[in-house]
């Protein structure tokens, strides 16, 4: 279970949607890719719930753009002429992850495009998991491209680590916003996705995706602990909730019922 590294080449131009100022760049490969910057907003924390994500959504077989760590060169980014974005990038240097870039991709639309009850069931299991507030009708983070739907944006998930406290109480949690999610009135295979996702997320595959979390990024969180204690939180917190599954699950059914 490994990422590739690539080197970013170019600035192209920065993603003003998106809350922390993505930016759409080429890299040595010759690829375009969306780069969320550690300098931005949640910083690191931000990179983890991205890096998480995108793996735990690809191991659950949707789609996801290939997630990459990007690499900043400290002279990148000198001769930017807007100062935002060369603070940002100043802010950056290292290590920061990319998505590969989907060329013509639409936003996603609920009342045009409707999705099969299992691909929807895992979606929303998988959100109800990781505690993925931003998956809304007001912001779905999620794209048509080539007629197939695409996660992207996975940032606001694990949002535990915005206070780094509790986290055993924290795993535990129903996860009421579920409720809010875009695809539930779709997710009519919820205890099927449930025993399914089980199924793939082994301990040993949960402790695999939390070691692809680089010493770079914990040494940013400033929370007085060492890169393997900190990876450790995000085992026992992942590992925890998914042994509690029911918690959230129930709380998802129960929000499905609400709707139909």
């Amino acid at each position: 279970m490994n990422l590739r590294t690539v080197n970013v080449t170019r600035y192209i131009t920065p993603l003003r949607e998106g809350g922390s100022l993505p930016a759409l760049a080429e890299a040595d490969d010759d690829f375009k890719y969306v780069v969320k910057f550690r300098g931005a907003g949640h910083g690191a924390k931000a990179l983890i719930s991205e890096l998480i994500g995108g793996v735990v959504a690809k191991l659950l077989n949707l789609r996801v753009p290939e997630l990459v760590f990007i690499q900043l060169d400290e002279a990148f980014g000198q001769t930017e002429g807007d100062e935002e974005i060369q603070d940002l990038l100043q802010g950056s240097r290292g290590l920061n992850l990319g998505l590969h870039f989907l060329s013509g991709a639409l936003t996603y639309d609920p009342v045009t495009t409707k999705v099969d009850g299992r691909t929807a069931s895992l979606i929303v299991w998988m959100d109800a998991f990781l505690t993925n507030v931003d998956r809304t009708v007001r912001n779905t983070n999620m794209l048509m491209w080539h007629k197939d739907l695409w996660l992207i944006d996975h940032g606001a998930t694990l949002y535990f680590h915005h206070s780094w406290t509790n986290h055993e109480k924290q795993a535990l949690t129903p996860f009421s916003l579920i409720k809010d999610h875009v695809l539930l009135p779709f997710a009519d295979q919820l205890e099927e996705a449930d025993a399914a996702c089980k199924k793939i997320l082994t301990n040993e595959i949960i402790r695999e995706i939390t070691n692809l979390i680089p010493d770079e990024w914990t040494a940013d969180l400033e929370v007085g602990e060492t890169s393997e204690s900190i990876r450790e939180v995000y085992y026992q917190f992942l590992t925890n909730r998914l042994k509690h599954s029911e918690n959230f699950l129930n709380e998802a059914l129960h929000a499905r019922k609400t709707l139909i």
